[in-house]
């Protein structure tokens, strides 16, 4: 497996972005102005992705975090995560920040795994940005929860 830098002539696997946040017009948004990475099998099939958008000249944000239904619950999320500190690391940003919602409890686990700890709360996110109810593990996705990485102390 590798991951690399999505060419600028290649479409972003919508498909996969998709399963990370339902709201294709946020993720386009945030594509227009971010770095998109993929996590390709030996076969250059895309298992996974991320996408990292510069916040200022020192905090980049995690924006998108996904792994094809398949292949979840492999490791491969941890792997896609690491990659995106790394390359937070290697551009020089000071600080990584992600943001999930309350419902995503696989998720929240895993940032905290990959070093992040929680820097805020903010109450009925999704509510006011997605038109759709959104359910996740039987639970309304209310709040969206920022964790941040201080790379330089990692």
């Amino acid at each position: 497996m590798r991951i690399r830098l999505l060419e600028a002539d290649e479409a972003a696997p919508m498909h996969l972005l998709l399963l990370a946040d339902p709201s294709e017009m946020l993720i386009k948004d945030y594509l227009a102005s971010g770095q998109c990475y993929v996590l390709e099998s030996e076969q250059s099939e895309i298992l996974g992705a991320f996408v990292l958008q510069a916040q200022n000249t020192t905090k980049i944000e995690l924006v998108n975090v996904a792994v094809s239904e398949a292949y979840q619950g492999h490791g491969l999320g941890r792997i896609l995560v690491e990659a995106a500190i790394e390359t937070a690391r290697n551009q020089s940003y000071q600080q990584l920040l992600v943001c999930t919602g309350n419902s995503s409890i696989g998720q929240f686990a895993l940032y905290q795994k990959c070093g992040f700890r929680v820097e805020s709360i903010e109450r009925d996110y999704f509510i006011r940005h997605y038109p759709d109810v959104i359910i996740e593990n039987g639970i309304q996705c209310r709040d969206r929860i920022c964790l941040t990485q201080n790379l330089s102390e990692s």
